[in-house]
């Protein structure tokens, strides 16, 4: 007898239920790399997913037969405008998770950011008295602001979020972004042409779907049953329930997802770059794309415009960065 075949994973496993519609717009990232560096560092970036365009780069992958050789990839086109740092926010932890112990907030903020967020707890001696309790303190994060205008888009609400800070001990992280309050800062400052980042959305939405559409299931054979594209069985007689197992029709698409290690194959500014990196009339759905951008390899989560968190690589990453030879782009 022949070897027996290996049947493929079906293509919605039960690792993403239950499939609702995310609650927010804004992806939440739940875990963050551990660094051994002694110099306290920002983890997280975002931009706006813009378009897609052809990369023609130089494989410089070992132990891959192209190696070497020309490499025609896709490249997502993220528009990544300067994020404010609002404040800095510190964490305890104990039995039951952890607590914020305190928020300190830069002083000139912007209207239209300082509506989305409380300044209730910010008194007058916030930043001593947070220095004063830094020993109860095990993690920094900090408070950071994007504005979609920034990005060239319509929309005016702002995107706040919090983004952790690693590198050297608690003391070192929290004057790291006490020296950065109410600046802007760029994403040439968090990452560099080369590295691997990882990628958090809101997937594109497809509404109500059919169980073949939503989990990959096999159709029936021709008239052996009433229906040809529904499940055969939802389970047995008794007891008289059906197990969240079994495939059901529901919600496909708008789900928060995390995609790892998306190389960054350029970076720049549309001002200062020689790579032509905008098509005649700009990108469908979204337009010009002005100011700093990134283009990452392959794709991203999202349809156009959608906000897209950006973190640092928290699966193996290398202990050097090699950047890309990129020898076109065509848009």
């Amino acid at each position: 007898m022949g070897a027996r075949k290996r049947h493929s994973p079906r293509r919605g496993s039960l690792a993403y239920s239950p499939r609702i519609r995310a609650k927010s717009m804004e992806a939440r990232i739940r875990a963050w790399p551990k660094s051994n560096s002694d110099e306290p560092k920002i983890l997280a970036h975002c931009g706006f997913k813009a378009g897609c365009v052809q990369v023609v780069s130089i494989d410089d992958r070992e132990k891959v037969p192209n190696a070497g050789k020309q490499l025609v990839t896709l490249g997502t086109v993220l528009v990544t405008p300067p994020v404010l740092i609002l404040g800095v926010r510190g964490y305890s932890k104990e039995h039951d998770g952890r607590h914020a112990e305190f928020d300190v907030y830069a002083e000139d903020i912007p209207k239209n950011i300082a509506k989305e967020i409380s300044l209730k707890n910010n008194q007058e001696n916030a930043l001593e008295n947070a220095e004063k309790g830094l020993k109860r303190i095990k993690e920094i994060f900090a408070i950071v602001a994007v504005s979609p205008r920034a990005a060239g888009l319509e929309q005016k609400k702002p995107y706040v979020f919090e983004a952790m800070v690693s590198g050297g001990d608690i003391a070192k992280q929290f004057a790291h972004v006490k020296e950065h309050l109410g600046k802007e800062i760029k994403i040439d400052q968090i990452f560099e042409t080369g590295a691997e980042v990882d990628v958090a959305a809101i997937t594109k939405g497809h509404g109500w779907q059919s169980t073949m559409r939503r989990w990959g299931v096999k159709k029936k054979q021709h008239k052996s049953r009433k229906t040809v594209r529904e499940v055969g069985s939802l389970g047995p007689i008794s007891p008289q329930s059906v197990m969240y197992t079994v495939p059901r029709s529901g919600q496909t698409g708008f789900h928060q997802r995390v995609e790892y290690d998306k190389r960054i194959m350029i970076m720049g500014n549309t001002e200062d770059s020689q790579i032509k990196i905008n098509p005649d009339g700009g990108f469908k759905h979204f337009g010009l794309v002005k100011g700093d951008f990134i283009i990452l390899k392959g794709s991203v989560p999202g349809t156009y415009r959608r906000l897209i968190k950006m973190r640092s690589q928290i699966r193996n990453a290398p202990a050097k960065v090699n950047k890309p030879n990129i020898l076109e782009v065509v848009v």
